[in-house]
Formats: C-alpha cells, sequence, structure tokens
C-alpha cells in the first residue's frame, strides 16, 4: 500500500496533458517560485554567516565571547615582523547588557603581527568614570609579543611597512600565520613600524605576552 508521501510526490511528478488546454497548477508555480527565491538570498547572507562561523571556530583570533566593552591602548612606537590585517566580526556572550542594538556583534578590524616590540605601552578601560590603567616596557625593556591578534574599531599613528601588498583575498594571508574569511579584503607586509599608535580595541590575544615594568592602577584619566 502507497503511503501519502507516496502519493503527494506521485501526484507531483505527474506530467500535464499538453492537449488538455488547461493552465499550470498555481500550486506548483508558487513552489517554483519559493525554491527560486530560496536560492537568490543564499549569497547575501553567506558572507556574514562566514564571518560568524569563523569567528566561533577561533580563525580568526579572538577565542572567547567579548564583553562589548571598548579597551584603549597606545605606544610610542610599535614595531613587527610578519604583519596581516583583515575586517571580522566578533561576539558577546548571549544576552550581554553591552550589545545596545548591534545583537552582540561588533564589526572589527583584525592585526595580526607574528613578533611585536612596543616602547611605553598603555592600556586603559573605562569603568564608569574610574579607568583601570595597565603600562609596561616605559624602560630599556620593552613589551614584546608573539602571535600578537588585535581586533580593532579604531587605529591611528604614523605607519610604513615593508613588501605590502594590498588588496589580497584573507583566506590567503602568510605573513603571520593567521588566516581570515574568503572573499574578505586584505593586506599583508614583512614589516611593520607605527610611532604614536593609538586604538579602541575590543579583543586581544597572543602566544607570548611580556610586560616588563608592569604597573597596574587606577586613574581618573586613561591613556
Amino acid at each position: 500500500m502507497a503511503s501519502s508521501s507516496d502519493v503527494s510526490s506521485s501526484a507531483d511528478n505527474t506530467p500535464e496533458n499538453p492537449e488538455s488546454g488547461s493552465s499550470p497548477d498555481p500550486v506548483r508555480r508558487g513552489r517554483v517560485r519559493a525554491r527560486r527565491a530560496a536560492v537568490m538570498a543564499v549569497p547575501a547572507t553567506l558572507i556574514a554567516a562566514t564571518l560568524a562561523v569563523l569567528t566561533a571556530e577561533g580563525a580568526l583570533g579572538v577565542q572567547f565571547a567579548i564583553s562589548g566593552m571598548a579597551f584603549t591602548v597606545t605606544a610610542k612606537e610599535m614595531t613587527g615582523t610578519g604583519f596581516e590585517q583583515f575586517g571580522g566580526l566578533d561576539n558577546m556572550a548571549p544576552n550581554s547588557p553591552n550589545e545596545g542594538d548591534t545583537g552582540g556583534q561588533v564589526l572589527v578590524v583584525t592585526s595580526a603581527i607574528k613578533h611585536a616590540t612596543l616602547d611605553s605601552l598603555c592600556q586603559s578601560v573605562d569603568l564608569g568614570g574610574t579607568n583601570l590603567l595597565i603600562k609596561a616596557g616605559s624602560g630599556s625593556e620593552k613589551v614584546t609579543a608573539t602571535d600578537l591578534i588585535t581586533d580593532s574599531t579604531e587605529m591611528s599613528g604614523n605607519a610604513s611597512f615593508t613588501n605590502i601588498e594590498i588588496g589580497n583575498d584573507a583566506s590567503t594571508l602568510t605573513k603571520a600565520g593567521v588566516k581570515g574569511p574568503s572573499g574578505v579584503f586584505s593586506q599583508q607586509a614583512d614589516t611593520v613600524q607605527i610611532s604614536n599608535l593609538r586604538q579602541t580595541n575590543y579583543a586581544t590575544t597572543a602566544a607570548v605576552f611580556k610586560l616588563p615594568g608592569l604597573k597596574l592602577s587606577f586613574s581618573g584619566t586613561g591613556c
């Protein structure tokens, strides 16, 4: 005995009688239009979905849910070897009080440096009138980092690069060992030097982060 699904499948596949003169079934036409609309909608969401998946898998450097509180980083000078930069998407914890109208997501510029040195590092986060302040590397020993990755919404300074490549697909980057999403604009260089560096960051990761002369304090002003 045929099941109801067999009957439906058979009915849908029954060819029309060309001599009947009847018009095509409007229900079937609606189904075809719906399928075509679904197929056309895929490219519009593909990039956002890819960014979200890669971020969740740690492919964009950040491997944790961000707090959604931005922090400021400054340095007299930063030098690095193996530099990459591309667009990314950071995600806050579910139901984060800082998500606002963003849905808990922040569009960022991810910068990756294989080996970095920073002179007079300052980092501050505004806790609501009081700033948590971290300073290091202002003496003879400088701050050093390996596999340094920062997710920023703003960056300024005086920059110079050697052997820079602009317009790469982010999935093909090779200088810092980090790959971004396919189809995303990026750039990379053998070396980078930025004086008077200032960043607004949402996340930072590093395999090794050495901070000589570390000083942590609370202050009425940030970096």
